[in-house]
């Protein structure tokens, strides 16, 4: 499936660590579903999760955004749509590089094994053909810049994020996003209260390529209205899906 993020307006993340509702046809209306988290997430209940949306809503994207590269396995690549990475610019080094090298010596080694029962007794020929499967994994891949603003949440604490960004630097973040780093994505993430549309219209102007995603706190469909209307793309929901799924259906912009 090719992601259209121009038609991507509400974006629903999902913990697979977290039950899911008992009724997945609450997310008729989101356009792209995001599967990831930390605590208690394992390669096993993000493969059981991504199968399970897949199931219920076979024509919705979903991306896998793995916290650890070993939720990452030839089978959650094949599963989902897309791999989602983020780069947390304000986060410690092992969430801006770290982890995006720690995901490709993954990527590496699971293919290999994949390939091990198909070796010829070319050597060049195995080396092409290890290098094709990679490829084939990596081009599922997806950056994405992101800033972390809530420090006092749980996705704070887990990036190193010790300070927040000024409206500067977060127009900074977005345009280094596009203009350098080339990603599809710049996320402005709240994780867990609402930050308001004043850094949404920060990176708004300088984003012209890339989606701009906020996150954070929209529980309502005023606040979804209030943050695509300063210019954001789309928004993300995650609490709510798993907590409230009526309060969920409400964030879905008419």
């Amino acid at each position: 499936m090719t992601l259209d993020w121009d038609g991507i307006t509400h974006v629903t993340k999902v913990d697979p660590a977290k039950p899911l509702p008992a009724d997945l046809g609450v997310l008729e209306g989101t356009d792209l579903v995001i599967v990831g988290g930390s605590d208690a997430v394992t390669e096993t209940n993000t493969l059981e999760t991504v199968r399970a949306i897949d199931d219920a809503a076979p024509e919705l994207p979903v991306l896998q955004e793995p916290y650890d590269a070993a939720h990452v396995s030839v089978e959650t690549i094949d599963a989902a749509d897309a791999i989602a990475v983020p780069a947390v610019y304000n986060g410690d080094r092992e969430h801006f590089v770290g982890k995006h090298v720690d995901l490709f010596t993954e990527i590496g080694r699971k293919a290999d094994a994949v390939l091990g029962s198909e070796s010829s007794a070319d050597g060049d020929s195995d080396a092409a053909t290890a290098a094709d499967a990679i490829a084939d994994l990596a081009n599922k891949l997806v950056g994405e810049g992101y800033v972390v603003q809530h420090l006092e949440s749980a996705a704070a604490a887990t990036a190193g994020v010790d300070e927040r960004y000024t409206r500067a630097q977060v127009a900074g973040a977005a345009l280094a996003t596009e203009a350098f780093y080339g990603f599809p994505v710049f996320y402005v993430e709240y994780s867990g209260t609402y930050g308001g549309p004043e850094d949404v219209v920060a990176a708004a102007r300088y984003l012209e390529e890339t989606t701009l995603w906020y996150g954070g706190g929209i529980d309502s469909r005023a606040r979804a209205t209030e943050i695509l209307a300063a210019g954001a793309d789309a928004v993300v929901v995650g609490d709510c899906f798993h907590d409230d799924p009526e309060t969920f259906r409400e964030t879905i912009p008419e």
